[in-house]
């Protein structure tokens, strides 16, 4: 057995396969990967990383099998999958995940590979656990998958409460405690039990509450852009691929971009923290469909368009073989592809409102009966913004080029969310 000290949940004792998996390279690699990616830009005592949320999650999955009575190789499955359901993040959690994806076809959750690989894989084995199966709880598939992967997992309850802890907001405080307790199985499906409908809309408040000042606050979102700006040109060099990349740690990416040429503009703005600034910041009504379906080659299209549109006033085809360039951007006279990224967050969701709830006996989704959920998704609704960002001598410029190619309003532009001013673009002044 192993005892940790840990900052949320005090002592955590670890023992068993997990406590094996420990030491192994992949879960290792994992004191490496910050939780909250450039959320530490925002808040620098963020600085948590996956490794510690990982005992996290394992130490209140461990409770709840406790609770529930589950023993045996199924709750030896369970506390491996807890302890592993991160191992395939790749650098800065989430950060660069969706470009990643787009060549590898693998989320952080498709970890199939990863445990049954290597030190992991013989440790599961060891313990006569089929890697596959540890693979297909992580991804959420299964009867007691709903644990650590689904509306009421343990993952949630515990990276909700430890990035209040480390940010020190306070919105992010939920009772773990009660929710494990009341955690109860009906026909195969993972419950409140009776009279815990307050107890779940508590995890629905904290999350909505967390979500604008800590995981889409507007400089994590703009250092985040930044960030899967220059791992994309990363990417492009012959040498790098995405499957390099997504096995690296946060440090191993940083001196990547640092090497590489094409990234070291971004990269360098980055590490001063010299970031982007808003040209544009518009609300949900004010976006056109045809931008909030835009996919990625589609998105690639409008920032080069809008790059066109600002250096030369007349629209993409001026200049088209110098979009892709880089240049001092302290001047202003020219504004190049580098300079530009429409950053278009997806459609707001709330993945904890179809949490199942038990009334009177019956079994209901959160979202049928509790009427906060209804007025929590129309404040992430009206908290939805798309950014255009660029360096901050080209916002003005930038600005309107966006909102000529993207079809905005520029009455409709907003300066500042916190403040709630209406401005018109004339007006407009980015803040970082």
């Amino acid at each position: 057995m192993v005892t940790i000290k840990d900052s949320v949940h005090d002592h955590i004792r670890i023992d068993g396969v997990a406590a094996d998996l420990l030491d192994t390279p992949a879960v290792q690699r994992l004191r490496r990967i910050s939780q909250l990616g450039t959320v530490t830009l925002v808040y620098p005592s963020a600085n948590h990383t996956r490794f510690e949320h990982s005992l996290g999650v394992y130490h209140l999955a461990s409770r709840a099998l406790d609770h529930l009575g589950i023993g045996g190789i199924q709750a030896d499955r369970i506390e491996a999958a807890a302890i592993l359901h991160d191992v395939g993040h790749a650098p800065f959690s989430h950060n660069v995940e969706s470009l990643l994806y787009r060549h590898t076809g693998k989320y952080h959750d498709d970890v199939a590979d990863l445990v049954a690989a290597g030190a992991v894989g013989d440790v599961l084995r060891d313990h006569d656990l089929d890697p596959g199966r540890i693979a297909d709880i992580i991804a959420g598939e299964g009867r007691y998958a709903g644990l650590v992967s689904g509306e009421l997992d343990v993952d949630r309850m515990d990276y909700l409460v430890r990035d209040a802890h480390h940010t020190g907001v306070p919105y992010g405080t939920i009772d773990t405690g009660r929710l494990v307790r009341e955690l109860t199985f009906v026909d195969d499906t993972l419950v409140l039990d009776e009279g815990n409908v307050q107890t779940a809309e508590s995890l629905l408040l904290a999350r909505a509450l967390m979500n604008p000042v800590v995981y889409t606050h507007h400089v994590a979102r703009i250092s985040k852009a930044m960030l899967r700006r220059a791992t994309a040109r990363l990417l492009e060099t012959p040498d790098v691929t995405a499957e390099m990349v997504r096995r690296m740690d946060d440090h191993e990416l940083i001196v990547a971009l640092r090497r590489t040429e094409a990234a070291r503009p971004i990269i360098d703005r980055y590490d001063r923290r010299d970031l982007y600034k808003r040209a544009v910041w518009a609300e949900y009504d004010d976006v056109p469909a045809t931008v909030h379906d835009a996919d990625h080659d589609r998105i690639r299209e409008l920032e080069r368009e809008i790059a066109a549109t600002a250096r030369t006033g007349s629209g993409p085809a001026a200049d088209a073989d110098d979009v892709d360039g880089s240049h001092d951007v302290d001047g202003v006279d020219d504004v190049d592809d580098v300079d530009v990224i429409l950053d278009v967050p997806p459609e707001p969701s709330m993945r904890e409102s179809t949490s199942r709830v038990t009334v009177n006996g019956d079994i209901r989704r959160l979202g049928d009966q509790s009427p906060l959920v209804s007025a929590l998704r129309t404040a992430q609704r009206n908290q939805w913004r798309l950014g255009v960002y660029c360096p901050e001598p080209l916002t003005d410029r930038v600005g309107r080029a966006a909102a000529d190619v993207l079809g905005l309003d520029p009455d409709s532009l907003i300066s500042d969310v916190r403040h709630g001013l209406e401005t018109t673009l004339d007006e407009f002044e980015p803040v970082s």
